[in-house]
């Protein structure tokens, strides 16, 4: 009895996750493809492909992909950081890793609703596009960098009237 009413729970909760993860397993299988066929060099630095799973502000449960992000052989690879992105009544809040590169080698862009971050270095090479979960002011931004994380306030876009008044004659 115990034991059904905690399958019940989960399904409730993570709803129809399995084609999330159905797709994670297909991509994960498609990347290990690639290493063993030669299309993709391995590199002296180890693979990293992880994921994360945390609740979003809406309720619904979010999964975030990291690690290495594997590209054609003429690329080079770049890792794609762990984020973490929080939204607050005012601002939009996100929290990066970024461990062992100096805060002069992060590139940062902002626009009303993404946010890239790149890091080119000899010895570390991050890249990543997070597009943000709601309109913000890209002159508000605000960055710090302190043992190996990165933090990015932003504040919210105004809210913007839709539409005008109608008046009837």
């Amino acid at each position: 009895m115990a034991k059904d009413k905690r399958r019940r729970d989960w399904d409730d909760f993570f709803g129809d996750f399995d084609e999330e993860f159905e797709e994670m397993r297909r991509r994960i299988e498609r990347i290990m493809e690639r290493l063993m066929s030669g299309e993709v060099p391995l590199e002296r630095e180890p693979m990293i492909y992880g994921f994360s799973m945390r609740i979003g502000p809406d309720g619904k449960p979010r999964i975030q992909e990291f690690g290495n992000t594997i590209r054609r052989k003429e690329e080079v690879a770049k890792r794609e950081p762990l984020t973490d992105i929080i939204e607050e009544a005012d601002k939009v809040r996100i929290i990066v890793e970024l461990p062992g590169v100096e805060k002069e080698d992060i590139k940062l862009n902002a626009t009303e609703d993404s946010l890239d971050i790149e890091v080119d270095n000899p010895d570390r090479r991050f890249e990543k596009r997070i597009e943000l979960p709601c309109e913000v002011d890209p002159d508000s931004a605000k960055a710090t960098y302190k043992n190996g994380v990165l933090e990015i306030l932003l504040k919210r876009a105004k809210v913007k009237e839709k539409g005008k008044e109608i008046r009837i004659e």
